[in-house]
């Protein structure tokens, strides 16, 4: 039994002092209890305002490698793309075990006990399989493991390089040559998954794997029913540049949005990501199929993607989820104040999100995209939480929950996940200082570190 005393915490909607945590062997809790005027002696104190802890629910990791090296020359998205498939050439499982690693520890210091990792980066360069099946899965759900981060490996279906077009050769190893090739893969990887990785209770379901549609432009349309034969989470990228928008209307006469639900896939199971470029029949159509809308606000910023109609969404009858997708920052509270900045350029009103629906998007909205036992501090779910300091410079005099509208990730003291402490003021328990970690991983591929001329791969 481990327990945890929380100076304040979120808790039923609601911030309440002096919370008590208590979680079992399995990092589940057990009791959750408020008004408790002072810590028990077998408790740690907990400073500050503890928050049910974030769901990332939608993260390609080896995206991290490209910060801070694609702003040189502006470019566009399409520009930044021709970058990151070169840094993806670069992977194989041992590299992509270190990258990751690093990034998971990160993600844990930026607020993020749980990941919804979209992977597609299958097969070896040329789309050969590595001799160990799942070679590449295998080492992002170590890396997670090994990091103490819950993991939904969305396992990604990438067929065509465009609508009617072949892989190119940096995409060939994401492909799997057929909807059938995908799906017999999938199903031998959620059976391996199972067995390696073994479900239990809410503290032991560190691996378990979902699936994706990359987008309308690498998935046939003709295949894209086939994916109601696969239950559980099913995430895609979704109209995030209106080039997409306008190949669908070419080949198909309607948008991205009318083609998944003509597909008959636009369910509660669904979630869409980044939902950008929207007409009002797309957004009716999403909210009225209970859809989980994943919005990513800092690298739909980054890429000047644009600003999705989140509030319109929200009221339509999908529910809000946050991501950091290629992780321009890992920084959940910098996330859930984007989409609330989004929202006010775009509108010219403030408060189009309050701080309880922003923190509810951060915890509840990632858990059901994702269908994992987290986002709240109530008995049954995961013991998985982080601590804000409402002292710093940064938070100092702010007002309860609107603490999330004026902390960083600096702010964030301390990390758990499965009733374990696993981040102390920046630094990761058991895998040590991060920047370490990252100086592995570039070394790894052999990736100049960030001098002055370095080229940007």
């Amino acid at each position: 039994m481990t327990r945890f005393w929380c100076e304040s915490a979120w808790v039923d909607g609601a911030v309440a002092a002096g919370v008590l945590l208590t979680a079992d062997e399995t990092g589940t809790l057990t009791a959750v209890e408020t008004g408790i005027d002072s810590a028990p002696g077998d408790a740690e104190v907990v400073p500050g305002l503890t928050l049910p802890g974030g769901v990332n629910a939608h993260s390609h990791a080896f995206h991290r490698i490209l910060r801070g090296r694609t702003h040189g020359d502006g470019g566009t998205f399409w520009t930044w793309r021709e970058v990151m498939y070169a840094v993806a050439g670069r992977l194989d499982p041992q590299r992509y075990a270190a990258v990751a690693r690093a990034v998971f520890a990160e993600m844990l210091a930026g607020g993020y006990t749980s990941v919804g990792e979209f992977h597609y980066v299958h097969h070896a360069p040329g789309g050969t399989p590595y001799p160990e099946a799942h070679a590449m899965e295998r080492a992002l759900a170590r890396a997670a493991a090994s990091a103490g981060i819950r993991v939904r490996l969305l396992d990604t279906c990438y067929l065509t390089g465009g609508i009617g077009t072949e892989l190119s050769d940096e995409q060939a190893r994401f492909g799997d040559g057929t909807i059938e090739g995908y799906l017999d893969r999938h199903a031998r990887l959620e059976s391996d998954f199972a067995t390696e990785f073994p479900v239990g209770a809410a503290g032991e379901s560190f691996v378990t794997v979902g699936a994706a549609i990359h987008s309308v432009r690498a998935v046939p349309a003709a295949d894209l029913p086939r994916f109601s034969e696969i239950t559980g989470p099913l995430h895609v990228h979704l109209s995030e540049q209106p080039a997409e928008n306008e190949a669908s209307l070419a080949a198909y006469g309607m948008s991205p949005t009318q083609v998944l639900a003509r597909a008959g896939v636009v369910t509660d199971s669904l979630s869409p990501v980044h939902a950008t470029h929207l007409s009002d029949e797309d957004i009716a159509t999403l909210g009225q199929g209970a859809t989980t809308i994943v919005m990513c606000p800092c690298t739909e910023a980054d890429l000047a993607d644009g600003i999705g109609p989140a509030r319109e969404l929200a009221e339509a009858g999908a529910t809000i989820a946050l991501g950091s997708d290629q992780h321009v920052v890992l920084d959940a509270l910098r996330e859930t104040q984007g989409l609330e900045a989004g929202e006010r350029l775009r509108s010219g009103e403030r408060g189009r999100f309050s701080p309880a629906e922003l923190i509810a998007a951060l915890t509840t909205g990632g858990a059901r995209s994702l269908d994992l036992p987290v986002g709240q501090l109530v008995v049954g779910k995961a013991c998985d939480f982080i601590a804000v300091r409402t002292d710093s410079m940064r938070t100092f005099g702010s007002l309860g929950e609107q603490v999330v509208l004026s902390a960083t990730a600096a702010d964030i003291h301390t990390t758990v996940s499965g009733g374990i402490v696993r981040i102390r003021d920046g630094v990761h328990t058991e895998l040590g200082p991060i920047p370490d970690l990252f100086a592995e991983a570039f070394a790894a591929l052999d990736m100049d570190r960030g001098h002055p001329a370095a080229e940007a791969v």
